[in-house]
């Protein structure tokens, strides 16, 4: 049967799969199955052979390992299914995805072996047992040939990428892995293209297999172009603001993410950076989802975060970009999305974020959407403030075009007779009170700006630096009142005050003594944060001295901190004010159950000097202490 992508099952609950992977499929995000999966699914379970005709990265790694994991006897650590791919990479690729599929199976068991790792690695995994065999044709022929690897327990037999095996010169290494195997195997062969060689394999080796194509809806989307970001997962919050800010003709995004949980994350996260954002996941009725779109629309919001299934039938003219935050599952998820934009004869923009493990899946993408796509770098600081200041020019320009001045103009002599100020200053200050809220400067911006920033237009020449006189000045200590041939000592720079932190102290709060509650704040791992930069702010701005601050824990995206329980709406109002490396802290209280402490549990107290432990045996009697002879 050939399908189309349009012909997609109502979700992976119609598909006869058992509720421990519909449980692993909930965890990672996947909520409908793809045109492959919905065809595949039901064939293997229903024990018939298949060959299957689709392209690389359509989601066909879940259309035979599902079905495959069903049918595993977790009892028998013994080899039950065999997968053969052409490649290492894919092979680790293929068993990282079966352990992920597997989580709610407990005692499952995969192991992949490939040429380059250490043979004696493989034998002691195969002696222990296992239940899924992943592996290359000439690695596995070694181990049947040694007796290591034995199939006569073999129930499944997968063939991926034939094709690129045949390419390889892999096909005969598999026809004699293929003698090797029980004749009532169930066999499912995948391949992206159908040469004669392909099918004489599997006419020979395949039982009346149910045949499926898919049609690949790849059509090149000629109005969107496309850039990629390779970035690390830390940076990658980073990299998405600050290409935010330098992008040209930005009207309106949708951002797409995996799991439902990871819209509400990163649309909190944007909207504490100052972006008029809304999460759009499953869990939203029909009347938030429309009135989202409808925000969209008019221009309320400026940004989407959404996951596949709720962007499905989205169509809002001004959605000038499409940034996929986290990779799609298959190219054909992503020839969705970035259908989003380009509408109505508009120019699109797409954005893909790839981690360097994830770079395999850009030829995928290119191959599908048939467009090279471009490489494209962090913005730097300075790149970022030229911007702003470009922007920040624009708006006054602007207002001086279409204003009535007249009355600040008053204000500004009035400034300057009265205070002897200078205009210039006045500006510089009405400048800064007016981007206090989005600095125009960003940290380092003068690290990493450009040296010959004449041929940028808008662009901000970095501030002059001052350093002292690099001559070495006597010491102070060996200075005499008499001695009046030394300079006078230099008065002592104030210290500008840390990211997040005020000029001026803030008065110290009294706690009575009590227990402590655990509070969550928005600033994790990722943001490069430690432990004493969020005491500093918190005792520097809430005025909570260091004794009433507990336990810190610190995570990838958040923090707990333990502080005085019940405290007051002025200070939680502060606390969730605060800044630190520019973030808010979003200070709330934790709910039960909320905090989980991954610390391994500490050790027992050692006993105190000139006294015995209190040691007793398992039947509650204390031990003997004998004198150790010499």
């Amino acid at each position: 049967m050939t399908t189309s992508p349009d012909s997609i099952a109502a979700g992976f609950d119609t598909l006869g799969l058992a509720e421990p992977l519909l449980k692993a499929l909930a965890d990672v995000g996947y909520e409908i199955p793809s045109p492959i999966q919905a065809a595949c699914i039901p064939v293997l379970l229903a024990g018939h052979d298949l060959l299957g005709e689709a392209q690389t990265g359509t989601g066909k790694t879940a259309a035979f390992a599902l079905p495959m994991l069903q049918k595993i006897d977790l009892k028998r650590a013994v080899p039950q299914a065999l997968i053969l791919t052409p490649t290492r990479e894919l092979a680790i690729q293929v068993a990282e995805a079966l352990q992920k599929y597997a989580h709610h199976m407990p005692g499952f068991h995969v192991l992949p072996i490939y040429g380059g790792q250490s043979m004696v690695v493989q034998l002691r995994a195969l002696s222990r047992g296992t239940h899924v065999i992943v592996g290359t044709p000439g690695r596995v022929m070694d181990h049947l040939e040694r007796k290591s690897l034995v199939l006569n327990n073999l129930s499944m037999l997968v063939l991926d990428e034939a094709d690129e095996m045949l390419r390889m010169g892999f096909i005969d290494d598999v026809k004699w892995i293929l003698e090797h195997t029980p004749a009532e195997r169930q066999t499912a062969l995948f391949s992206a293209t159908m040469p004669d060689v392909i099918r004489r394999v599997a006419h020979k080796h395949l039982r009346e297999p149910r045949e499926v194509k898919i049609r690949s809806a790849t059509s090149t989307v000629v109005t969107t172009s496309q850039s990629y970001c390779q970035t690390h997962t830390g940076q990658k919050l980073e990299a998405l603001t600050r290409i935010l800010e330098v992008e040209d003709d930005f009207d309106a995004a949708i951002i797409f993410v995996r799991t439902k949980t990871a819209t509400v994350e990163l649309a909190d996260k944007l909207e504490a950076r100052g972006y008029s954002v809304a999460a759009l996941n499953g869990d939203l009725t029909q009347g938030l989802r429309e009135q989202v779109i409808e925000r969209l629309k008019a221009g309320t919001i400026d940004i989407v975060v959404a996951t596949d299934v709720a962007a499905r039938g989205l169509d809002v003219a001004r959605v000038s970009h499409v940034i996929n935050y986290d990779v799609p599952y298959d190219t054909e998820a992503y020839v969705h999305r970035i259908g989003r934009t380009g509408r109505a004869g508009r120019t699109g923009r797409a954005i893909l974020f790839l981690a360097p493990r994830e770079m395999y899946m850009l030829k995928l993408i290119e191959r599908a959407t048939k467009q090279k796509i471009t490489a494209l770098t962090m913005p730097t600081p300075g790149e970022v403030a030229n911007r702003r200041v470009a922007q920040f020019t624009q708006q006054i320009v602007d207002i001086i075009k279409n204003e009535k001045l007249d009355f600040f103009f008053d204000v500004v002599r009035r400034i300057e007779g009265e205070q002897d100020i200078a205009a210039r200053e006045i500006a510089a200050a009405l400048a800064w009170l007016s981007t206090r809220e989005r600095p125009l400067q960003m940290p380092g911006a003068n690290d990493h700006a450009p040296r010959d920033t004449a041929s940028i237009p808008n662009a901000v020449s970095p501030a002059p630096s001052f350093s002292r006189d690099k001559e070495r000045k006597p010491d102070a200590k060996a200075r005499t009142k008499s001695d009046e041939s030394y300079p006078a000592a230099e008065p002592r720079r104030e210290r500008p005050a840390k990211d997040g932190r005020s000029d001026t102290p803030v008065k110290q709060r009294s706690f009575a003594e009590g227990t402590l509650a655990r509070y969550r704040i928005e600033i994790g791992r990722n943001q490069g944060v430690l432990p004493k930069e969020i005491v500093g702010a918190i005792a520097n701005e809430a005025g909570i001295a260091g004794k009433d601050i507990g336990q810190i824990n610190l995570f990838d995206d958040y923090t707990s901190v333990e502080l005085p329980a019940n405290l007051p709406a002025d200070l939680m109002d502060i606390l969730r004010r605060i800044r630190v490396r520019q973030f808010a802290l979003k200070t709330r209280i934790m709910e039960p159950g909320e905090f989980v402490d991954t610390r391994p549990p500490r050790r027992a107290t050692p006993a105190r000097e000139g006294k015995k432990p209190d040691w007793k045996k398992p039947d509650g009697k204390k031990p003997e202490w004998k004198k150790r002879e010499r």
